[in-house]
């Protein structure tokens, strides 16, 4: 990791009366990076990032984005460009219209935005009003708003949820073009195969706590190690052994006690790569 991570914050902690949502998190992201944040629907990630954008107040952490304190979001603010959850726009306004409106109000060139329009792929339709869009049309100009001021963090929550296959591989593809010149990339998803090909940067939650963060290229080797796989619901455990016995994982596949899952040991013709094709949430164990 470079000696100026873009984020690093430790112990960040948000509870809700009883409930703790997110619970001590350390998350160090390095410059330049595609970081994927994965974990399970609920596991916090929303959370962490409104905490990172300065919407929500942590309970307890401390830690710097971009240099500055993360109790003072308003000194890294400017710098940060974010799509948390549904971007919402003028629905009778086009698309270039909806991005004029967005550049006036945050004080940035409206000279950016045709631009914009035509890294994102709208060029051919920013004319067009923002109702008649699809929903990937939205989603990418939801991150043609966040680009507005050329930022050095860009903070993408959930971007190909509700997507059709071809929507997934052309956010991907967008996503994946996004980091440069220093310019460092934050990315939700509950799947990982969304984030697997086009991030070099992984951190994965769940119930709030971290359980893995490095390299995507360590967690993805194909080393003689294992993963430790629990399933989204806990009903699922019998059906979730079955399908991992039937693809080749059967030799070796143990009860992970309270956690509810299983330790996959790799073995024979069986990788960590057609592990993750089954599995949408993994963490290797040594």
């Amino acid at each position: 990791m470079k000696d100026n991570p873009t984020v690093s914050v430790h112990g960040l902690t948000k509870r809700y009366g009883d409930r703790t949502v997110v619970d001590g998190l350390d998350l160090d992201l390095p410059e330049g990076v595609v970081g994927g944040f994965v974990g399970p629907n609920g596991a916090g990630k929303t959370t962490t990032m409104a905490m990172l954008l300065g919407l929500v107040r942590p309970s307890a952490g401390s830690g710097t984005v971009l240099g500055a304190p993360i109790e003072d979001p308003a000194a890294y603010l400017p710098r940060v460009g974010a799509m948390v959850e549904s971007p919402a726009f003028y629905p009778a306004l086009s698309g270039r219209e909806n991005l004029r409106m967005f550049a006036t109000v945050g004080r940035h060139p409206e000279e950016r935005v045709p631009a914009l329009l035509d890294v994102v792929g709208l060029g051919d339709r920013g004319d067009d009003r923002y109702r008649t869009y699809s929903l990937g049309m939205k989603q990418r100009l939801g991150i043609a708003a966040a680009l507005l001021g050329d930022p050095a963090l860009l903070i993408l929550d959930e971007p190909a949820n509700g997507l059709d296959p071809q929507g997934v591989h052309e956010m991907r593809g967008l996503i994946g073009s996004l980091a440069h010149r220093g310019r460092t990339v934050l990315v939700s998803s509950h799947d990982l195969s969304e984030l697997e090909q086009i991030c070099d940067w992984l951190v994965m939650i769940e119930a709030g706590r971290l359980v893995y963060q490095g390299p995507a290229s360590d967690f993805v080797s194909t080393t003689e190690h294992g993963f430790g796989v629990v399933p989204e619901h806990d009903r699922d455990i019998d059906t979730l052994a079955g399908v991992l016995a039937s693809a080749g994982f059967g030799v070796d596949v143990e009860a992970e006690g309270d956690r509810g899952g299983f330790s996959v040991r790799e073995g024979g013709h069986r990788s960590s790569c057609a592990l993750r094709g089954i599995c949408r949430y993994a963490v290797r164990i040594a």
